[in-house]
């Protein structure tokens, strides 16, 4: 039986730089499945999201000579992935402009308690239930971390509109988790 040989992530960078294509398969195998997660965030389906994942890693590897390993290669690969993501996003759907939305004051507040038991892919499952431009600056914002000003950068809108967005889809977001504390756990907010 013969053993896979295992690099450090330096060697496999460079070894992808060489162009060896057995280094780009272990290192699109020691990625791939974190990538994917990330696809999954801005993807309609897991078709599409692996649809993204292929290009995403398309460039990873034309931009590899790019990587100076300043910061975390995992990191570079991310922002690579998200960037692909809503490249492709915006390519094959239509991108609806959303306007400002004014504060709500009197949001429900959701029980600390329900929240703890909620697992992530509940969350997850909310939040892929978003319609798409809040999803994605939800996205780009609360997970990727990103500033309104990079993701109106990005997307194409307004700061005020990410703004406007954010705190829609965060408004959203915390009527389904109540909905679901009510009829999961008995909670009411």
């Amino acid at each position: 039986m013969l053993l896979k040989p295992t690099y450090t992530i330096d060697e496999l960078i460079a070894r992808c730089k060489a162009g060896e294509r057995k280094a780009q398969e272990l290192l699109y195998k020691q990625f791939a499945a974190k990538m994917l997660g990330v696809c999954m965030r801005y993807a309609v389906d897991k078709m599409e999201a692996e649809d993204m994942l292929q290009n995403g890693f398309m460039k990873v590897f034309k931009k590899l000579e790019d990587y100076r390993g300043d910061g975390a290669f995992e990191g570079w690969v991310r922002r690579i992935m998200v960037h692909s993501s809503i490249e492709y996003y915006r390519k094959h759907h239509k991108m609806v402009q959303m306007v400002d939305v004014t504060e709500m004051s009197n949001e429900p507040s959701v029980n600390p308690a329900a929240m703890a038991n909620m697992g992530v892919k509940d969350l997850m499952n909310i939040i892929q239930q978003l319609s798409p431009g809040y999803r994605m600056v939800f996205n780009l914002y609360a997970i990727d971390g990103y500033s309104h000003k990079e993701i109106a950068a990005i997307v194409g809108i307004t700061e005020g509109a990410s703004k406007s967005q954010l705190s829609r889809a965060r408004t959203i977001l915390k009527e389904q988790v109540l909905k679901m504390e009510e009829k999961e756990y008995g909670y009411a907010g």
